[in-house]
């Protein structure tokens, strides 16, 4: 097969949907890859080096899209990628389509297989593409929420962890899922008050054997969420329903008693945002402020760290893709119930029904899409 990985053109997204030693693994299975040219060169991979291993550098995205049966990208595609996409195609990349009407049109319309990274899950319920950006995205938010606290960000000119004889600041993290688990990871190594809020009591306690004394585990039925959200420094959105938009679990009444100068970093953004207040930003402009709170909304967290979230994208990724392309889809996707909850959009049929859903389109199992 001929796989094609164009350039992200998403604002700021330095990430590619391929390094070096993928592409290599698909040509030693007698693929050809077509990979744009300079796409790579931000996560500082090279033309050279794709080269090296065999790919052909295209000059034009256009062409990859006319040439290529599997696209391979990060981030979803832009209006002007949705045009080039052909029928029959296979476009392998994150989706989150349920916050994205406009695009689900567009992807019905094309009549092209559309396969999401986020809803992929494995036989322990877990989304193992999804992971590996939650799991950055997560480190990523404290980094962040650290530095919009400091006053030239318009925060509240808190120091995280406090200083001798100094309180740290209080963070609150919604879901205890992966993001939440980095978060916490993060904030605790920089000594804030850390609680973390879910709704599963046994995944509370297991973040408790992680964490320990370091964090303050709290049962979402059981807490005043209102008073915990007035009374943080910086707030972290990770709840998760994979494929579904993301509950709106903070109100606008609830950021009118937040403090002056607290920080809202909103992961769930992608999926709509779990915080009413939330839109998306970008990391040339990452916040805006609502009722004095700096709001974080950036939609592609991990591009801001290319190098490290491309290498860890492609350590979850390389096998699946290996198997669409050594398989085809229909033989891959129906052998693995798991590979099969990526299947969103088939040919124009919405086939993940959160999505269907969302929109009001009719929902067909990706059973019944692809037989």
């Amino acid at each position: 097969m001929k796989i094609g990985v164009p350039k992200e053109i998403k604002p700021q997204e330095n990430r590619i949907g391929l390094t070096p030693d993928s592409v290599k693994v698909l040509i030693s299975n007698g693929h050809q890859v077509l990979v744009e040219n300079n796409s790579g060169f931000e996560a500082g991979f090279y033309n050279d080096q794709y080269k090296s291993v065999g790919a052909k550098i295209i000059d034009k995205a256009e062409d990859i899209f006319n040439d290529a049966d599997i696209i391979v990208k990060v981030k979803e595609p832009l209006s002007n990628e949705v045009n080039m996409i052909k029928e029959n195609q296979i476009v392998f990349t994150y989706l989150h389509l349920a916050a994205a009407k406009e695009l689900t049109e567009g992807l019905i319309k094309s009549k092209s297989v559309c396969i999401a990274y986020e809803t992929v899950t494995d036989n322990t319920g877990r989304l193992p593409l999804l992971a590996p950006m939650s799991a950055v995205a997560g480190r990523m938010s404290i980094q962040a929420g650290a530095h919009s606290l400091e006053k030239n960000q318009k925060g509240r000119g808190l120091l995280l962890g406090g200083a001798p004889g100094v309180d740290p600041a209080n963070v609150v993290i919604l879901g205890g899922g992966v993001v939440g688990e980095n978060a916490a990871l993060i904030a605790t190594g920089m000594k804030a008050n850390v609680h973390i809020v879910d709704k599963s009591v046994e995944r509370l306690e297991q973040l408790q054997k992680i964490f320990g004394d370091k964090i303050i585990p709290q049962h979402s039925d059981k807490i005043d969420l209102e008073k915990l959200v007035s009374d943080c420094d910086l707030l972290i959105g990770g709840v998760l329903i994979p494929g579904a938009e993301a509950p709106k679990l903070v109100t606008k009444d609830m950021i009118k008693k937040m403090k002056r100068g607290s920080v809202i970093v909103d992961v769930a953004i992608d999926q709509g945002g779990c915080v009413e207040t939330s839109k998306p930003t970008t990391h040339a402009n990452p916040t805006y402020i609502v009722d004095d709170v700096v709001h974080y909304c950036v939609a592609n967290m991990p591009g801001g760290v290319p190098r490290t979230s491309t290498l860890a994208l492609n350590k979850a990724t390389i096998p699946f893709l290996s198997r669409l392309a050594n398989d085809g889809y229909k033989k891959a996707l129906l052998e693995d119930h798991n590979f099969l909850a990526g299947l969103n959009v088939h040919r124009g049929n919405v086939t993940h029904k959160a999505v269907a859903d969302s929109f009001g389109h009719k929902f067909v199992t990706p059973q019944e899409a692809i037989s």
